[in-house]
Parts: structure tokens; sequence; C-alpha cells
């Protein structure tokens, strides 16, 4: 494995009484999409700024690229930032903005508007030097902005919410764009957002952030398939909590009791608590298939009733309500075969069902609050 080119060492930074990031302690590799993911006030932008220079920690230390640069100035780190409102200077028309950070670099007036080529090429606006900021589209100021970022050849561009401004469909092809630059350019790409599927979609690794804490690293697909805490599990996606209680735990399945569900089996690699003990069951709306007669014999199955359901184009989403309990079941399927149709509408006598690795096996109460003590 190559050195990391970000090291956060048991860094915390305090305003007054108010803790806004807790002993993050982790590595980030050269030429990787790195994402902070958390609700506001986590505390992801403060980190953010740390590593640009704009904040002090309070304890710790940053290394990038192997050198301490906890007390270094923003101007002498290998870092750019982008910011969320792009900060596109009205009175510059485009290449004067890509060159705005480059007046002392000390390259000639030839080699400098070469380097302004390369970067509307880059960021697929060839012609569009002479234009005005006020003749640009949310996008392309976007695009402006990361090209005066990259023309100082960074080690670690940092993006700041930088797709929060756009609407839903150009930020989605913002984010395909972002994503192909970064793999273009490769360097080392740190991100900030709240949005999860943003970050689903671009990351190659996601820090989840609660209250200052860092509470998962790990890989898209490991964080929405295999969360290890209900936090995660909760706020990336959508999750279905049912509290169960083990029965047995032999050659890799658990059987469990729930009030909700029934006797219910899952496989697991280890006993998700010991016999007798409680623990969650989690399972992912798309996880559920819906069945029109009895399927108790089947394996895991629940009857309940059918609520209201939405129609969202190339999926459907159910709601469906259990014997005692309050919130119904969340169950999405795609809309191969018109499934809104041939489901039908409320009150319907439903029957969920699921697969033994369907579920996501997580610590009940006290035994998370056994590891928030022991930490």
């Amino acid at each position: 494995m190559s050195a990391p080119i970000i090291s956060i060492e048991h860094v915390f930074k305090e305003f007054g009484s108010v803790r806004a990031v807790n002993d993050a302690n982790f590595e980030i590799a050269p030429g990787e999409f790195f994402s902070l993911l958390g609700p506001s006030g986590c505390g992801k932008t403060t980190l953010l700024r740390m590593l640009a220079g704009f904040e002090v920690p309070t304890r710790g230390r940053i290394r990038i690229d192997g050198r301490d640069v906890t007390m270094v100035p923003p101007n002498h780190r290998p870092v750019n930032m982008v910011f969320q409102n792009y900060a596109i200077f009205p009175h510059l028309n485009v290449a004067s903005n890509i060159a705005f950070g480059m007046r002392k670099s000390g390259l000639s007036k030839r080699a400098l508007a070469d380097r302004i080529e390369e970067m509307l090429e880059l960021i697929r606006l060839p012609g569009y030097g002479e234009r005005t900021a006020m003749e640009l589209s949310g996008g392309q100021r976007q695009r402006v902005a990361l090209a005066r970022a990259l023309i100082k050849q960074p080690r670690v561009l940092l993006l700041d919410e930088p797709l929060g401004a756009l609407d839903k469909k150009l930020r989605e092809q913002m984010q395909i764009e972002l994503r192909q630059l970064q793999q273009r350019v490769g360097i080392t790409f740190v991100f900030v957002t709240h949005d999860q599927e943003e970050a689903l979609t671009l990351s190659d690794r996601i820090a989840v952030m609660s209250q200052g804490d860092v509470l998962e690293i790990s890989t898209p697909g490991a964080l929405y398939e295999a969360p290890r805490s209900r936090f995660v599990a909760d706020f990336i996606g959508t999750m279905n909590f049912f509290d169960c209680t083990l029965r047995e735990y032999r050659d890799g399945v658990a059987t469990a009791d729930s009030a909700e569900l029934g006797r219910v089996r899952t496989t697991c690699e280890a006993p998700p608590a010991a016999a007798g003990e409680g623990f969650v069951l989690g399972i992912r709306p798309e996880k559920f298939q819906l069945a029109f007669e009895d399927a108790e014999a089947t394996g895991n199955a629940v009857r309940g009733r059918m609520g209201p359901s939405a129609y969202l184009g190339d999926r459907s989403h159910f709601y469906v309500y259990l014997e005692g309990r309050d919130d119904p079941v969340s169950v999405a399927l795609p809309n191969l075969a018109k499934s809104l149709e041939r489901i039908g509408g409320t009150g319907r006598d439903v029957w969920l069902t699921w697969s033994d690795d369907a579920a996501v096996l997580l610590p009940g109460e006290e035994q998370a609050g056994t590891k928030r003590e022991g930490r």
C-alpha cells in the first residue's frame, strides 16, 4: 500500500464548550475520492477547513504528503478549495477567473494562456475564455470554479458541497462529470456533502460523521449493505428496523424471535448477541418481496395490510402495516411489470417475504451503550 497523502492524527476541534470534531483519526490514499458525509452540524465542514488551514486543531496533527501542516497557513499548503457558492468574479471573464490564482506563478503569458486552454478542455468548455460570468449557467460556473482550483495543480482538492446550488437534474449530471474529471486528473479529492446518494455515487470511500465523531469509514457498497451501527444504517438510504431476541446460533444461521416479524432466520458470520439477548434486524426496502397468498411455510414471512403507495417512475414504494407495529414497513419494487397496477390499492392482505441473507444485524440498545462507554 502506498503512503497516505493525508493523515489526520487524533484531531479535535473545540469552539468554547462545543466540540465540533472529536478524535478524528484516519488516512486518505493518493488519488482517492474521499467523502465526508453527515447531517448539518456533524463537523464535516470544520474538518475540511482544518485540512485547508482555515481552522487550527485544538489537539492533534494533520499531515499532507508526509509533511506536518497543522500550523501551516492555507497559501503554503499543497491544497486548493472549491466552495459551494463558486466565488466566480463577475467583473472578470472565464479565462481571467481561471487564471486568478496564477498571478504570481512566474509563467509567461504564452505558457499561462496554454494552461488556461488546457483547463477549458478539461472542463469541456473550449472557446469559453472570453465569456463573462453572467453568460454562464450554474453548471458552467461550477466547472470554472473547478478549473480555477485545478490550474495550480494542487496535490489535494477540497470541495465543500460544490453541487448544492444546482437543481436535481443538473446536479446528477455534474456528479458524473466531477467523478470523470477526478479520474482524468488523478489527484486526491476530499468532498463534503450531506447528500447520501451523492456520496454513494462519487466516492471510493466515505467517512460518516455525527456530532463530531467519525462513526464509520468504508466503501459505498459496504456502508450500504453492511453498516455497523444503527445511525449509519438509517442515515444512508432507508432501513426498516425490528427488535429481535436471539434463540440460537448454529452453523452460521441465527434464529430469533421478533414481536413484529415472528420467528426469523438470518445468515451471519458470528452470533449477533448471546442467546436470550436482544439485537436489531435491519432490512432495506428493496430486499422485501410481496406475496398475496400465505407464504409463511416458505421461510421468512409475515402477514400485513397494504397501506399507501407512491409511483416514482422507475420504481414504486409501498407501505405495509404489521400487527403490533405503529410505523409502516417500507417496500420498494422496480416497475418492470407495472408494479403499482399489479399490486392494487390499500387495505389488501399481503405477505412480506425476504431471504435469509437479506438482513443486516446490528447491536441492541444495551450492546450499543456498552460500546459507546468503552470508546
